[in-house]
């Protein structure tokens, strides 16, 4: 073989070379990598409605990606300390997170926050949607919404509403009651629903405006009472509480609803793996079903429809937000 030749042989060999180490390279990169934890941030207190979703999630995409999927609980500042912690994280997609409204459409009752949800926060998809349930305590004497305001009317200022913080679902559910019932109920805001649910049961406070998870076993043991769902239907798992709109208010209808959520700066083709892997996990009959035990229904929307439906809820909560006057503290 001329010198030539052996020059032009080593050369593909080299180029081989390089280009199995870059497949190499590409395969250890690739994500999910198998070798890595992925964490899944619940920025509320353990027990709620995002927590038990967040479990749910991570033990299937556990499953799927055949890799460690962890919760942690991070909650503070209705939410945003562990908000701000999930984009102050590498931005390799290892660390997601289970958001709320009070993530990405109210937060406007914040004037302070060291970060921006809506730009530094991107959501990969809307993972599920409820409506509350309007429960009280056995000895607030209403059976029912239509009850409840006649009481609140006669003796302003004397029932309190327990919420997981300002900006939160559970308390923007509240806000949203008071402004079409014209009701005078006190807001009493805790550091997540556990606190708040607490209180409830011991009778400190009269009211929740809660998401279905957190309460139906009370109502089914008779430590609650439903007075309404804010769906447009009931709920199958509470088929005797009537919606609000049974009750006279017919303009009452309305939905919390939960993400999935990465930093804006992770790369789209992760965000685009992530959003088909936890679309195809939810979309089982085993989690659906799992979400319907719970009074939730599934959504598992794409990217560009997720972020289209929290622009519009957004416009819809900064409108409750203006009207009521709400801010944090």
């Amino acid at each position: 073989m001329t010198t030539k030749g052996v020059r032009h042989v080593t050369l593909g060999a080299v180029a081989v070379a390089a280009s199995l180490l870059a497949g190499a390279a590409l395969a250890q990169d690739a994500f999910p990598n198998p070798s890595r934890q992925v964490r899944v941030v619940v920025p509320f207190t353990a027990g709620g409605s995002s927590d038990v979703q967040a479990r749910m999630l991570a033990d299937k995409l556990g499953r799927l990606w055949n890799q460690p999927v962890v919760v942690e609980n991070k909650p503070g500042a209705g939410g945003h300390l562990g908000g701000k912690y999930v984009v102050d994280q590498p931005a390799d997609g290892y660390t997601l997170m289970v958001g709320s409204i009070g993530l990405h459409a109210t937060y406007g009752v914040y004037s302070k926050l060291t970060y921006n949800p809506g730009q530094d926060l991107r959501v990969v998809t809307v993972l599920a949607e409820m409506p509350h349930v309007v429960v009280a305590t056995p000895a607030l004497p209403a059976k029912n919404l239509a009850e409840l305001t006649a009481l609140t009317k006669a003796q302003p200022d004397t029932v309190n509403f327990g919420s997981a913080g300002v900006g939160s679902s559970v308390h923007m559910m509240g806000e949203l009651y008071k402004l079409q019932a014209g009701a005078p109920v006190a807001h009493v805001p805790y550091r997540g629903s556990s606190a708040a649910l607490n209180d409830l049961l011991g009778g400190q406070i009269q009211l929740m405006f809660e998401n279905p998870p957190t309460v139906l076993a009370h109502i089914k043991n008779g430590k609650l009472k439903g007075l309404a769902v804010t769906g447009k239907e009931r709920l199958a798992a509470l088929p005797d509480v009537p919606t609000a709109a049974e009750s006279g208010m017919k303009d009452y209808v309305a939905t919390s609803w939960t993400t999935v959520a990465v930093s804006s700066k992770v790369p789209d083709a992760v965000v685009k793996k992530l959003s088909e892997d936890i679309r195809k996990v939810v979309n089982t009959p085993e989690f659906r079903k799992g979400l319907e035990e719970q009074g939730m229904s599934a959504v598992a929307n794409t990217v560009p429809e997720a972020q289209a439906f929290v622009a519009r809820e957004k416009q819809r909560w900064d409108r409750v937000i203006t009207e009521g006057k709400i801010t944090a503290n």
